[in-house]
This record gives C-alpha cells, structure tokens and sequence, in this order.
C-alpha cells in the first residue's frame, strides 16, 4: 500500500499539468463578434436607451407631481393654521366678552346692593331717632 505522500508526489504534477491546461483554454483570444452579433446588441442597446428615456420621463412627470401636490398640501396646512389661530382669537374674545358681561352684572348688583343697604341704613337711623 502507498502511502499519503507518495500518492501525492504521483498525482500533484498532473493536476498541476491539467489546472494550467484549463487555464490556458480559457484565457485564449477571444474572436470578435460577428456582424449579426454587433447588430442584436445595437438594437438591445437602443431598446434599452429608450427605456431609460421613458423612465427618465417618468420619473420627471412624478416628480413634477409630487412638488405640486406638495405645495397644495402645504397652503392647505396654512389654510388650517390660519383657521385655527382665527378660532382660538374668537375663543379668548369670547371669553374676554363673557368675563366683562359677568363683571359689569356683578359691578351693577353690586351698585344696587349698596343703593338698597344705604337706605336701609337710613331708615334705621331714622327709626333709631324716633322715641
């Protein structure tokens, strides 16, 4: 029987002979391609170069879109801003409205009270002179 090394001595020449061999054959001239060959590329390449234009286009159109619907959202957004902050003035008028409307009753019961006690004083003080 062989032993590991002596299978090797035998068979590393000749995969190294057949790994060369390989080599060699793939890295050969390569022959340039034929007339019908330089025409099928030409037209998938013009294919493609029209499909890139298209796409091109596309992409503009969307763009174009997407900056238009952009600019609609973004007034509307101001619109409601401008609402809101017209909402919120009338909110604090209203209630600066109904705190002077509860003050100006209180001032007037107010006046009233005093008017009524001022006579009520008085009538005392003329009951209080009477023997």
């Amino acid at each position: 029987m062989k032993t590991p090394a002596q299978i090797l001595r035998y068979y590393a020449p000749v995969l190294l002979c057949s790994y060369a061999l390989v080599l060699m054959a793939g890295c050969g001239p390569k022959e340039p391609p034929s007339v019908k060959e330089c025409r099928a590329i030409a037209a998938e390449n013009m294919t493609l170069v029209k499909q890139l234009e298209r796409r091109e286009k596309e992409m503009d159109l969307l763009k174009e879109k997407h900056s238009r619907e952009v600019e609609r959202l973004e007034k509307r957004l101001a619109d409601y801003r401008k609402e809101r902050d017209e909402w919120r003035e009338r909110a604090q008028q209203n209630v600066r409205d109904q705190a002077k409307d509860v003050a100006d009753a209180v001032m007037a019961e107010n006046a009233k009270l005093r008017a009524e006690n001022e006579r009520l004083n008085a009538q005392i003080m003329e009951l209080q002179k009477e023997p």
